[in-house]
């Protein structure tokens, strides 16, 4: 139940032409604590509910728990979530052997483009498509639970 994962911001437009899925994303969160976050998630038409644990020092890694729930018990906890829903289009794009998630973020965190790739180990090589951008994997400024409470377009 650890994830590995690497986090990048976007530099264009062009993963849109080799998705292969896209799929819309409302989220909130009952619990930001740095410790545990506990997320729920409208994926399509389906629910889920997630637990991550604290990250790694250097940000790749952390526990991460998830068990799919109706779309109805999904719907029914974001009324009682945190402030601050995020909203997004995740786009998943095939590259080599990796599947990239990208999300593009609407509303308050509109603006704001990030994949992410999920490893099997820290020091997995997987392909760098041109599209990518800056590392920010470890900012916790771009993780979801982050940009629930202070969204992108309140950045200075």
């Amino acid at each position: 139940m650890i994830e590995i994962e690497r986090k990048f911001l976007v530099n264009s437009q062009d993963f849109i032409a080799d998705s292969h899925l896209q799929t819309r994303i409302v989220q909130g969160f009952l619990n930001t604590h740095p410790d545990r976050t506990v997320r729920v998630r409208l994926k399509g038409d389906k629910g889920f509910l997630t637990v991550k644990g604290r990250s790694s020092s250097d940000g790749v890694s952390r526990f991460e728990w998830e068990k799919e729930i109706s779309k109805k018990d999904a719907e029914a906890l974001l009324k009682i979530c945190e402030t601050g829903v995020i909203d997004k289009i995740r786009y998943e794009v095939q590259v080599g052997d990796h599947v990239f998630e990208v999300d593009v973020f609407l509303e308050d965190n509109e603006g704001l483009i990030i994949a992410e790739v999920e490893l099997n180990h820290q020091d997995e090589v997987y392909n760098i498509p041109k599209w990518l951008g800056q590392e920010v994997t470890g900012d916790e400024r771009y993780y979801n639970s982050q940009l629930s409470l202070y969204p992108y377009k309140s950045w200075s």
